[in-house]
């Protein structure tokens, strides 16, 4: 006779977290719910199954206490709000503490820019032709003669090393003008948004500014003249041309964000990728064909470019609300260019991976797949992140830096695609 209220209290013991469990999987819960632990099924329990009880206990038979897990509604056993509705009815997700936060900017340092002072005029000229922008181009000429002769190491001559570090420093050189003429004519608005920077510090004078820009756009396209053939010129003279539209009064282009996002996409895309391109197969003496690895970088970066010239501005709202200047960010707001910037990026990814797939015989399908499928998964978290901080200051110069890394990044992987 001892044995049946047992056994009843076994066989509801297992109804309850079947239920229970049931409920879990449907709704996501924690992997703790898995993890209680039923009652023992002996004469004491039993026994605490017709008495007052004084703890919960999981799996109790159907005539017990049911705040454990559920309530009763007539013979259903009822499971507690767990997963998707647990969240719910606790509310948005608390923001970490500020020790977190700052821990964290802590780490990662300041945005893209060294807001330290400078130490003497070379280090105001090092900040002035804006570091992070010639580490791209550095990184992209580079990956692009490289790709090209590890293609073609028996044609790879030593006479070729001296025009090739010239076409360098006419890029570096042209890169130089178009941030700095940019500078010059931005120095109000940089007083808001990049108090650090030279010309809006101080540290380097309105007419200094115009004296380096003017020696880079000249002796830029002397080296390219002297050097390279009348296309490569002619490109490199049209990319200066839009930098200038971009910046300079009375078109100043950058003050309408489709002209800006265009320029920037063309510049940073098309001009540097195809024209490297084509003057290293000249030097070499190849003619020009475009290989699936360079049509691939093209239209990866000028797309990427987009992204860059949609986010630069996030930290700039403040300071181009005051000139009169809309961009993206102004309009849209930061969180809103955030998801637009990271979704570009997002389906940039996709697309190579996409390329690589279909097109197995042209690409390198581990690192296609793996490099990108890790770009994706960074994007995400680096944004998480950003809201976590509310959309700050701090946090989008932040994200801006890790576009530009990310950026690197495919230039780095560019010559065993």
């Amino acid at each position: 006779a001892g044995s049946q209220p047992t056994t009843h209290l076994a066989a509801s013991t297992m109804a309850a977290n079947v239920v229970t469990i049931g409920a879990s999987v449907f709704t996501a819960a924690p992997a703790r719910v898995f993890g209680r632990r039923a009652p023992k099924c002996n004469a004491s329990a039993a026994r605490d199954h017709h008495g007052p009880q004084q703890r919960p206990q999981v799996g109790m038979g159907a005539g017990g206490n049911r705040k454990f897990l559920g309530q009763r509604r007539g013979d259903a056993l009822v499971a507690p709000a767990t997963g998707r509705r647990a969240i719910l009815q606790q509310g948005p997700p608390k923001r970490p503490p500020r020790d977190l936060l700052a821990m964290e900017e802590e780490m990662m340092g300041g945005g893209v820019d060294n807001e330290e002072p400078a130490k003497g005029l070379l280090g105001a000229v090092w900040k002035f032709v804006r570091p992070h922008t010639i580490r791209g181009t550095l990184l992209g000429t580079t990956a692009i003669v490289t790709r090209q002769l590890l293609q073609n190491p028996e044609l790879f001559n030593q006479a070729l090393v001296p025009k090739a570090l010239m076409g360098l420093l006419a890029l570096l050189l042209g890169n130089g003008y178009i941030v700095g003429i940019n500078q010059v004519y931005d120095v109000e608005i940089d007083k808001v948004n990049k108090p650090y920077l030279p010309l809006a510090s101080g540290e380097l004078s309105s007419g200094t500014a115009v004296a380096i820009c003017t020696v880079f756009a000249l002796l830029g396209g002397a080296i390219v003249a002297m050097n390279f053939e009348p296309l490569i010129t002619g490109l490199y003279a049209f990319g200066l041309f839009l930098g200038t539209l971009y910046s300079v009064p009375p078109m100043r282009l950058k003050r309408s964000p489709w002209a800006a996002f265009i320029i920037i996409a063309i510049v940073r895309g098309v001009l540097l990728n195809f024209g490297v391109h084509h003057a290293t197969t000249a030097a070499i003496g190849l003619p020009f064909v475009w290989s699936p690895p360079i049509m691939f970088i093209t239209t990866f970066v000028t797309v990427f470019a987009i992204c860059i010239s949609i986010c630069k501005d996030l930290a700039d709202i403040e300071g181009d609300k005051k000139e009169g200047i809309k961009t993206f960010a102004t309009e849209i707001g930061a969180a809103g260019i955030a998801y637009l910037g990271s979704g570009l990026l997002v389906f940039n990814y996709c697309f190579a991976i996409g390329s690589a797939i279909i097109r197995q015989d042209w690409f390198n399908l581990p690192l296609m797949i793996g490099f990108h499928s890790l770009a994706i998964l960074f994007c995400i978290w680096r944004t998480k992140i950003m809201e976590y901080q509310g959309f700050t200051k701090a946090a989008v110069q932040k994200y801006y830096q890790n576009i530009w890394y990310l950026f690197y990044g495919e230039y780095f992987i560019l010559p065993f695609l």
